[in-house]
């Protein structure tokens, strides 16, 4: 079995060390992967959260505040405090639900397309870069890693988001 240092069998018996390296991998990637997108959200006093929630409420325009909460999983405080701020700077809007009036669809205004798309574009390019230095077949690697990370009800979740391209 000395066909490559980690093959297919070594998956299975990964030692501490190497499952260490591969979470400090996860962390210093994370840091890359948000690093463009906080030097952008910090000159306009927004943080993560902000990006998180015009990045969903983007992906599925007409969405409940109920339902990003669901996405999120934040308290409903800290997702006021997120929201608030969106409205008051003219980036999200919530519109009547057309069924239930007591809903609020939430939606991103041309202003706050035009962040979620200066903020994408920056992690689209770093996503697109090491896709195509890692390869087709590390591509979908990554991809199945992560997913079996999720706990079972956000790869519900996830899976739903993907099934809203097709």
């Amino acid at each position: 079995m000395a066909e490559n240092a980690i093959g297919s069998e070594g998956l299975l018996f990964l030692t501490d060390e190497q499952l260490r390296k591969g979470i400090e991998a996860m962390f210093f990637a994370y840091r890359g992967f948000t690093a463009d997108p906080d030097r952008i959200l910090d000159t306009m006093d927004y943080g993560r959260a902000h990006h998180r929630a015009v990045h969903f409420i983007n992906r599925n325009p007409g969405l409940t505040v109920s339902q990003l909460l669901a996405i999120l999983g934040v308290t409903k405080q800290s997702l006021n405090r997120v929201l608030r701020t969106l409205f008051e700077d003219g980036l999200v809007e919530a519109k009547v639900g057309r069924t239930d009036k007591r809903e609020r669809r939430l939606h991103l205004t041309e202003k706050g397309a035009a962040l979620e798309r200066l903020l994408s574009d920056a992690q689209r390019a770093r996503m697109r870069a090491a896709y195509r230095a890692a390869g087709p077949q590390a591509v979908q690697g990554f991809r199945t890693v992560l997913e079996a990370m999720m706990d079972p009800e956000m790869r519900r979740q996830y899976q739903g988001l993907k099934e809203t391209e097709a």
